[in-house]
């Protein structure tokens, strides 16, 4: 989906996305599961139904549990999209992605372009496209298979597992902690 050619608080409409695509889209945002069951047995929804009936094919719901659940699929689960471990497990992962990221990023990419009189708003804004780049294409699937056992909705949820599974991603943030340290160290003037 590109960019909504309309859209308020609560929704959002999207053009096709190519030529051969005929489907446009709009998003409908609810604030709670109460307030999108109302919307779906509406007296107003069902009119508005009736009068497109002749050009809208089909709806699909889907829920969006949280901001990176797009970094957290693990295919489907009877039919329907598998959900997404819970907040904390995404936020953990995210930062373990991220810091590296950022850090090589930063002694790299952002140097070389600051050292060649880039000005600093545009160093942040080729660093951000490159970061989310490679987390969304590298290493948000990475962690995802190598934190499976750890991630994956429906395995079996132990203390053991989950202990683990928290430790291990702990050790891996000091890991960076101390090669970025040793770094900063070995780098400085």
């Amino acid at each position: 989906m590109g960019s909504p050619v309309s859209s308020t608080r609560f929704w959002e409409l999207y053009p096709p996305t190519s030529a051969d695509d005929r489907a446009w889209v709009v998003v409908f945002r609810f604030g709670t599961v109460g307030q999108l069951r109302a919307w779906l047995d509406s007296p107003d929804r069902r009119r508005l139904l009736d009068e497109g009936r002749d050009h809208v094919t089909g709806f699909d719901v889907r829920k969006v549990g949280s901001a990176f659940s797009g970094w957290f699929r693990f295919g489907e689960a009877g039919g329907r999209e598998a959900q997404a471990p819970p907040n904390w497990k995404q936020a953990m992962m995210v930062l373990l992605a991220l810091y590296p990221t950022v850090m090589v990023l930063s002694l790299t990419v952002s140097k070389a372009l600051t050292d060649g009189g880039v000005p600093e708003f545009l160093v942040f804004f080729v660093g951000n496209i490159l970061s989310v780049a490679t987390l969304t294409w590298f290493l948000m699937p990475l962690v995802n298979r190598v934190f499976a056992f750890w991630l994956v909705p429906g395995v079996a949820r132990t203390r053991r597992r989950q202990a683990a599974g928290a430790a291990l991603v702990i050790a891996c943030y000091a890991f960076s902690l101390l090669v970025f340290g040793l770094t900063g160290w070995l780098t400085a003037d």
